[in-house]
């Protein structure tokens, strides 16, 4: 069974975080260099350098690479459609933006109560991460078909209703996200090009990255629902029982796996 991510798999993940990371704590270079800037952002930024453009271009690098070389594991839905494989990808790069959450949290644990000498980044970064990290998991979710449903009565409809079921699902979503883009766009856009950031002594963008990432977010779910709209379409109908047995047979295999692992070790 295939439970370990390959190291291929991490590095264009740790690739396309790099880049981002680089791009947006300087993107307001970029909105200068676009000519969308403001006389006030003008003053505190100059246009993006050839750092920037490299950074951005590692963004794309890892985006495109991650994408060709992610594969599911055992545990996982398989891909299915070519959008399954973005949002197994994003869901890559939200792990490690976990790991980076956790390890950030520790050093300022460590250095608060250990050395008393906290920072005044870690607490901002780390709500900033989980910002990133809750809207990614999301995607991720949908593409699992892990989200809540509710399947007392979906069961005991016939096939042609649970289609129909499906459909106004799916249109309900999107309904959701043309609203929640046609009413939060002009207060995306206006926090982006302004720059607006959260007024501490790190100060860091949190409201001008997060606000358009929401409506970005609840765009690509929207999307991923219609992909599983489109491949669950002529699957067979499924039956839910209370206790995943399927799950549950997968769990008792890897703990064989793990445990023939550790007598060959020993």
């Amino acid at each position: 069974m295939r439970a370990i991510l390959p190291l291929k798999e991490i590095l264009w993940p740790a690739v396309f975080i790099a880049g981002a990371a680089w791009v947006i704590w300087n993107f307001p270079k970029f909105i200068i260099s676009f000519g969308w800037a403001s006389d006030a952002l003008k003053v505190l930024h100059g246009p993006a350098g050839a750092a920037d453009w490299l950074a951005l271009a590692l963004i794309v690098a890892g985006f495109v690479m991650g994408i060709r070389t992610v594969r599911a594991t055992a545990m996982e839905e398989p891909i299915q459609s070519w959008f399954d494989r973005i949002s197994l990808f994003l869901a890559r790069v939200t792990m490690l933006l976990i790991v980076m959450l956790v390890s950030v949290m520790m050093y300022e644990v460590v250095l608060r109560y250990v050395f008393e000498r906290p920072t005044l980044w870690a607490n901002e970064l780390s709500l900033w991460t989980a910002g990133f990290i809750f809207l990614f998991a999301g995607l991720y979710a949908m593409q699992q078909r892990s989200h809540i449903r509710i399947y007392l009565l979906y069961d005991a409809m016939p096939r042609w209703m649970q289609k129909a079921s499906d459909v106004i699902s799916t249109a309900l979503i999107w309904v959701f996200t043309v609203t929640m883009i046609w009413g939060g766009y002009g207060e995306a856009r206006d926090k982006l090009l302004r720059w607006e950031t959260f007024g501490t002594a790190f100060d860091p963008p949190i409201p001008a990255t997060l606000k358009p990432m929401v409506l970005i977010a609840i765009l690509l779910v929207s999307v991923q629902a219609l992909a599983n709209l489109i491949v669950d379409w002529n699957k067979a109908p499924i039956h839910h029982a209370p206790v995943d047995e399927s799950e549950i047979e997968e769990l008792v295999h890897e703990m064989e796996d793990r445990a023939q692992d550790a007598d060959q070790r020993g």
